[in-house]
């Protein structure tokens, strides 16, 4: 009798949002435990000294590079909703991608995918004219590229459109509501904080396809990748931890490269 195949997961992290005096995360040390790095292009985080950096580091840790385009807000660490039309956003989403691709470039290696940061990815999940937007800026320069967003997303839907490679995310590390949003930050209980209780929402969601919301309710929810936060004081602790619970789960860690079509 043949056995199953044991699943797979991409585990994605947001690195490189240090810029100037200002130190962000523990990229170095996180690296080891992740297959996807999401580098801050220089908009809410980075500045091209450290994009270089995070670049160079990735790939001496084997880790698959994505671009991680947000709004020109540095003050709000791009988490603050903007108004821009469909065209600028556009502009700024394939800037971004292009400035790290350049680096990718440099150390010859190939950029992977592309996650949306902060209120810009917030926003493309229920705003079409949004998430067109940005999935125009993508395919502009490399219809190759894996977009990255939560599962029956306008982010999604519209990647589908522009013929673009689509991976679904879970957060292992924030709170959903009942409609499969994530918890706004403004909200208490928004972000995880316990360390066995994001591991057992990590592993239930594998196995079982589901989450337990703010509310208590079961909802359905997949994933080909699951995303720690690299600004969280226990994103360390976390992306350890979650890595030795899916090996010792017998969940094969890869690259989202390797798991989507």
């Amino acid at each position: 009798m043949r056995s199953e195949k044991a699943p797979s997961i991409d585990l994605n992290c947001d690195l490189g949002e240090s810029f100037g005096n200002y130190k962000c995360g523990m990229d170095e040390e996180i690296l080891p435990s992740i297959t996807s790095a999401n580098v801050a292009c220089g908009f809410h985080a980075s500045d091209p000294l450290v994009m270089q950096k995070t670049v160079r580091i990735a790939s001496e840790n084997h880790v698959h590079i994505g671009a991680h385009p947000g709004f020109q807000d540095l003050v709000g660490f791009g988490r603050r909703n903007m108004s821009l039309p469909a065209e600028e956003i556009t502009a700024i989403v394939e800037y971004q991608i292009g400035a790290l691709n350049a680096f990718c470039t440099e150390k010859g290696v190939k950029l992977q995918h592309v996650k949306p940061h902060g209120a810009l990815y917030n926003m493309a999940v229920k705003d079409s004219v949004i998430a067109e937007a940005i999935c125009e800026g993508v395919a502009a320069i490399d219809r190759h590229l894996i977009l990255l967003g939560p599962a029956h997303s306008q982010l999604l839907l519209a990647a589908e459109k522009y013929g673009l490679r689509t991976a679904k995310e879970f957060f292992a590390d924030r709170a959903y509501e009942e409609d499969g949003t994530l918890v706004p930050r403004s909200k208490p209980g928004a972000v995880i904080l316990d360390q066995e209780e994001a591991i057992a929402r990590v592993i239930k969601m594998i196995k079982n396809g589901s989450v337990t919301a703010v509310t208590g309710k079961e909802i359905p929810a997949e994933a080909d990748s699951i995303c720690i936060h690299g600004d969280s004081p226990a994103a360390l602790a976390f992306a350890r931890s979650i890595h030795e619970a899916l090996l010792a789960e017998g969940i094969r860690i890869t690259s989202m490269d390797e798991i989507v079509p």
